[in-house]
This record gives C-alpha cells, structure tokens and sequence, in this order.
C-alpha cells in the first residue's frame, strides 16, 4: 500500500432490505466463506488502515450493529432510517464525518472482493482529482450505469434506462464506490436531488454535480469479478464457488499442498503455514491456524482451533473452539477435541473425546478414552500428565488430575485422582461361569422359535 499522508474513513453502505435473499436475516449477515457479508467489505479495506469507520444500518439495524460490535468493535454504526437512495445513506454518515479531515472510501456491504490494492488505486488517483469513482469494462453492460469519461475526466454516470444509444455503446461501467475528500462530499451530497422515478437520492448524481462546481471527477478501472455484487442466493452460492476458488489458488501459491483443492473448503481468516498439507474433503470454520509442515487429513472438520507445526489430524477428526494441538501431537480417526491443550508428541489417535481437558507432551491416550467433562449443570476439566498412559475404553469423570507416567487400565471408569507413575484400575473383577453362555444361546434360541 503506498504511503499516504491524509487519514482514511471507510462509509460501508449496510441498509439494504436484500428482499431477494427471502430471507429473515439481514443481507449483510448472511455468510460467505463462514463470515458475514459484511466482514468481507471491512476486510477489503483494513490493509489501509482506516482512521474511522463507519457503517449505515437500516433493515435489521440492530442484528447488523451486534454483528458490527464483534468485527469491528471501532467501527461507528449510523443508522437509515428510510431507505431514500444511497446518496441519502451516505449522507447519514456526515455527523459521524463532523471535524474529520481526509478522504473518504464509500463500499457496500454485499461487494465482498474489491482488492485492497484496487482501493490503494483509488486513493493515489484521489490526489489528482476531486471525486475518484470504481468502474469496470463489461462483456455485456446491459443494465449498469455507464461512466461518461472524456480523456481522464469523468463527465457523468447515466443510468442505463436513461442512456441514447450512443451511451449504452460505452462498456465502462459504474460498481458504486467512490473516493472523495469528505468535505467535499458531503458538500456535494447535499446538492442531490430526488427528481427521478424513484424519488431516491443517488450517489451516482455527485459527479455530474462536482463537475458542475467547478471540481474534477475521475474513474478507477477493475476486473469485474471485484464488483460482483450479492442480491439473491443463487449469486451468494456463485460467489461461494468464486471465494473459495481464490482462497485454493493463494494457498496453493503460498505454498500449501492439497492434493484436490475443489473439495476443500475455507473461511475467511482460515491461516495454513507453508509445506502444510490438506487431504480432500476438508472444512475450515472461522478462526483456524495450521502451523507449516501440519498435516489435516481426509474429512476434518476444524474450528476456532490452532494446529501446531509438524502435527497431524485426521483423517475424520473434529477440532472445535479452543482445541490447541501441539508440535508433532496426532489427532487420529474419529477423535473430537474441544477447549483442550494437546501437549507437544502426545497421541490421541482413535475414537475419543477430549474436552476441557489439558494433554501433556507425549501422553498417549487409548482408543475410546472419554473425557466426562459435564455433569448436566457445568464444565469441569481434566489433567493428564506428561508421558501418561490411558488405556482403552477409560472414561476419565471430571475434574479428575492423571499424574505424569501414570497409567489406567483398558475399561477403567476414573474418578479420583491418580499420582505420578500409579496405576489406576477402576473396575469391577471379572467372574466366569462356565457353560452359562451355550445355556443360555439355547434358552434364547427356544423362546424365539416359540414365537415363530
């Protein structure tokens, strides 16, 4: 990002109704990539590090605001409180704006892949001109607002219902944002009229009216699949595809090995270091770091989890928040972790669960082990020493401490603590009665043939 030396204020228009998601769920909530809508637009622009934040709520205010409060706790939500155009949303940030003394940035909340450095574009075209609107060059322009461009001065933006001919031939198209000196927008803004069809005030008249006060208007070029704009679920299913597509290549290109990348799926803030390995069929919630040279194996599914370098998970693990997984531990098949600490080379490696629950370095945990951490009101957390031996099929009732080098035996059920390099066995003495089990075969077998 180049060097600026004005500050940045990001206006993020999220009042929208989005009546053609069908949905209850306010448009800029709904997830791309297991973030909100929202989350993507604020994304775009924080490399650039904005000195105010703000965000115009209207449909759904209050869920978008709570949503906001945990994003971007810094962020300032303004509301809409009618929807009268997005030149009038824009304008409901000028209180906000009041003694702010920079440029300002406008995005939309249902724009999620305008490039950091397409907005860094912008900027550095601001400081030529006054107004620095986005514009992109489109196969099939039908429908979009067409910049009117002479040499570098953008003249207008016709809409495409009022365009001659002659306008609906230019393929320069108009994606919204815009760049301006706050003052100067919001001088501009109001100067907007409402005499049209609608009878909304459209951000998309500031142009025409800046250049009419003597002012200079410019437009920004991008690759149109930065513009693609979410109004329905079918677009937020494409750009799903179009988000994981992107996230795939960059992992590939920063050097993550995935052996079929179209069947695995990423978040948002989802870290894998370099040399890492995906095996198909994984699935990344929010807020996952893989450590260089892990490997996930088939069919994972991890959240809100940090895998250290060289462990391995899978295949067919569950890694739920709070789940940290040592260097060079193993997390096997069918195993779950959740707000546990998995020591350095410890071994958790076939159907168990553990769960608030602290593994020492080189501990190895048998098939079936259970962590009994609930009692049906609270939590409670269990300790396992380092170098410990859990035999399968134990079930360790919590809040119960295994001391280092300590052992249980397979079938135990434990519920008092074990001290350093015991042996806990917790079960009841095995009786034979011989001959009881043909007996009782026979008996059972007779009952059923009576019945038929």
């Amino acid at each position: 990002m180049q060097a600026r030396s004005r500050p940045l204020a990001l206006v993020v228009l999220a009042a929208g109704a989005g009546t053609r998601m069908n949905s209850d769920l306010p448009k800029p909530l709904h997830p791309l990539g297991q973030a909100p809508l929202l989350a993507h637009a604020l994304a775009s622009a924080a490399p650039l590090e904005p000195a105010r934040i703000i965000v115009v709520t209207g449909h759904g205010a209050e869920a978008v605001e709570a949503a906001l409060a945990d994003i971007a706790p810094e962020a300032i939500a303004v509301r809409q409180a009618e929807q009268l155009g997005t030149g009038h949303a824009v304008l409901q940030a000028a209180d906000a704006l009041e003694g702010f003394e920079g440029d300002v940035v406008v995005l939309y909340a249902d724009t999620p892949f305008i490039r950091p450095e397409t907005l860094d574009a912008m900027l550095a075209a601001r400081d030529r001109h006054d107004i620095v609107m986005l514009g992109f060059e489109s196969a099939d322009p039908t429908g979009y607002g067409r910049l009117v461009m002479e040499g570098d001065i953008l003249q207008r933006i016709v809409e495409h219902k009022d365009a001659t001919d002659e306008e609906r031939a230019i393929t320069l198209c108009n994606s919204g944002l815009l760049c301006a000196d706050a003052g100067v927008l919001i001088d501009t803004l109001r100067k907007v009229g409402n005499d049209n069809a609608n009878g909304e005030y459209y951000l998309t008249d500031v142009p025409a009216l800046a250049s009419a006060s003597g002012l200079t208007a410019t437009a920004v070029v991008c690759d149109e699949a930065e513009t693609l704009g979410i109004n329905s679920r079918t677009e937020l299913a494409r750009a799903e595809a179009h988000f994981q597509a992107l996230r795939r290549a960059e992992m590939l290109e920063n050097g993550v090995t995935m052996q079929a990348p179209d069947t695995v799926f990423f978040a948002l803030d989802t870290y894998v270091g370099r040399d890492a390995e995906i095996e198909p069929n994984v699935v990344f919630g929010p807020d996952v770091t893989v450590e260089s040279e892990a490997r996930i194996r088939a069919f994972s599914h991890l959240e809100g989890c940090h895998v250290s370098a060289g462990a391995v998970v899978g295949p067919y693990a569950r890694l739920r928040p709070g789940a940290e997984i040592g260097n060079d531990a193993k997390i096997g098949n069918f195993v779950e972790v959740k707000a546990a600490e998995i020591g350095e080379g410890a071994k958790v490696n076939h159907l168990s669960y553990v769960g608030d629950a602290t593994v020492g370095a080189r501990a190895n945990l048998g098939a079936g082990t259970v962590t009994c951490n609930y009692d049906g009101v609270m939590k409670h957390r269990t300790v396992i020493g380092e170098g410990a031996f859990i035999g399968s099929d134990t079930m360790l009732v919590a809040p119960v401490t295994i001391g280092a080098r300590a052992m249980t035996g397979s079938g135990s059920v434990v519920t008092e603590d074990v001290p350093d390099g015991a042996l806990a066995l917790a079960r009841a003495k095995q009786v034979n009665k011989p001959g009881l089990a043909v007996k009782l075969m026979d008996r059972l077998r007779a009952i059923k043939a009576k019945k038929g």
